[in-house]
């Protein structure tokens, strides 16, 4: 019997760490307002890049002690501390000219907003090549080639 609490205590235990490592790569978002990208997993290396936009996204190809390798939109990569990414979906516009969010993920549907390069979002469900966005209060669907973030790693 004990041994049998022994082992079932040493599965449940072992669950907390497992759910901290994802498969990579995979998309997260920046957690707060100001954060550093360095050039190794260590607050005593350099810092890079000091990103200025909560909820930016990035993308995590690599894991290390607390510590996640991300790539930017520009393909920028470094680290950055686990602690200031969110597993929540944004995504930021791209390309040139402004990106229509529309009402319904198709050309046809109705027009609500005109989003510039550089407008960032949270994301929400993508189908046929359009994806749901949430800026501030409003909500559409963009083009998903519009968008970074958007789509697999």
């Amino acid at each position: 019997m004990l041994r049998r609490l022994a082992a079932a205590l040493l599965f449940v235990a072992s669950f907390p760490a497992q759910a901290q490592d994802r498969e990579v790569p995979y998309w997260a978002s920046m957690r707060a307002d100001e954060v550093n990208m360095r050039v190794g997993p260590s607050e005593s290396y350099p810092v890079e890049w000091v990103y200025h936009r909560a909820n930016l996204p990035v993308k995590v190809v690599r894991l290390y002690q607390g510590w996640r390798r991300v790539r930017d939109q520009d393909g920028a990569e470094g680290w950055i501390v686990a602690r200031l990414l969110s597993p929540e979906r944004s995504a930021v516009v791209v390309g040139k000219g402004l990106a229509a969010m529309r009402a319904e993920g198709n050309a046809g549907a109705a027009l609500r907003w005109n989003l510039e390069p550089g407008v960032v979002g949270k994301l929400g469900d993508c189908d046929a090549g359009w994806c749901e966005l949430s800026v501030g209060p409003r909500k559409g669907w963009v083009e998903q080639k519009r968008l970074w973030g958007a789509g697999d790693p």
